[in-house]
């Protein structure tokens, strides 16, 4: 949350915005790196029921010198032990292999902060958090420690307007909306600053969310029950997979999707969920080839289709 003016440097953050919102922003950052990046070299899953040793896990990493999933497979390890020295040093070992990842930037960045014993922000966590916004300006937990360096050089109002933006582009139910919120209240009550409405606006306009259940009203009488995303039992399902095993699940939820819209290329929203989709898969060309199906398809929605892949960085 804020940082006081009375706690010891980085004491009244720890308590508040970097335990708020830490965790579940590693839904979009450390196993997110496996969910899109490659992990055809990962090790073999063991027998079923069998936990992953940290040992295996390093043993994979340490076997793998020109992939990073490995790496952030045994950083994520480390974090959920609570070893951030460990995980640091993991997902500094992971950016050297793939420089360019800013999930695996954002993930060191955050390691570092926790790492951290009296610095709420030290310098190179908060120059981890500049690199992964370089390559991605829109990573979600950059922007939210971002935001949370103003808070703690006590621009609390700098700050909300920040937490506020990343709560107006989260898709609704994000797995860290809940904690942003929280940290948006907290920091706002401690303050004296009225957030309440702020809160209801940014959540009111946000875009419907990637693979969202249902196919959504853009496409209307066309829209169809067959063309939607996860369940929360699939989403429940996915966080028990090893992070290597979940690129696979989220390729064939959009296979599907894409092999449904074949059968029902009428339905507007579909085509734009699975652009956005591609798009978040890191597939620019496969998401372009998705809109010009989709215009194909529905030339009398081509400019909403081509206004919305423009939105999504589809050129």
């Amino acid at each position: 949350m804020a940082s006081g003016d009375k706690a010891p440097a980085g004491a009244q953050s720890k308590a508040g915005w970097v335990l708020l919102g830490a965790a579940l922003l590693l839904a979009a950052g450390s196993i997110g790196y496996n969910i899109y990046g490659d992990s055809s070299t990962a090790p073999p899953p063991p027998e079923a029921g069998a936990p992953i040793s940290i040992d295996q896990l390093r043993a994979a990493a340490e076997a793998s010198s020109d992939d990073a999933g490995p790496w952030s497979d045994l950083a994520f390890a480390y974090f959920q032990q609570g070893d951030y020295t460990e995980a640091a040093a993991a997902y500094r070992r992971a950016v050297a292999i793939d420089p360019e990842a800013a999930v695996l930037w954002s993930a060191l960045g955050e390691t570092l902060v926790l790492a951290s014993k009296r610095d709420p922000m030290p310098p190179d966590a908060l120059a981890a958090f500049q690199k992964a916004l370089s390559f991605d300006p829109q990573d979600p937990r950059a922007r939210y420690f971002m935001a949370a360096k103003k808070d703690v050089d006590k621009d609390h109002e700098g700050a909300i307007a920040m937490w506020l933006d990343l709560l107006a582009d989260s898709p609704p139910g994000a797995p860290w909306e809940a904690d942003l919120v929280r940290t948006i209240e907290q920091v706002g009550q401690m303050n004296q600053i009225e957030v309440a409405s702020r809160i209801a606006k940014a959540q009111a306009e946000r875009k419907p969310a990637l693979l969202a259940p249902g196919s959504g009203s853009l496409a209307g009488d066309a829209a169809s029950p067959d063309v939607r995303g996860p369940s929360a039992a699939d989403v429940a399902a996915a966080r028990q997979l090893k992070p290597s095993e979940q690129r696979e699940m989220a390729e064939g939820m959009v296979a599907q999707l894409e092999a449904r819209l074949q059968q029902q290329p009428k339905n507007v929203d579909g085509w734009v969920m699975l652009i956005r989709s591609r798009m978040t898969l890191g597939e620019p060309a496969k998401a372009k080839a998705a809109l010009e199906a989709a215009v194909k398809a529905n030339p009398g929605a081509a400019a909403e289709l081509r206004a919305q892949a423009e939105g999504l960085g589809v050129s």
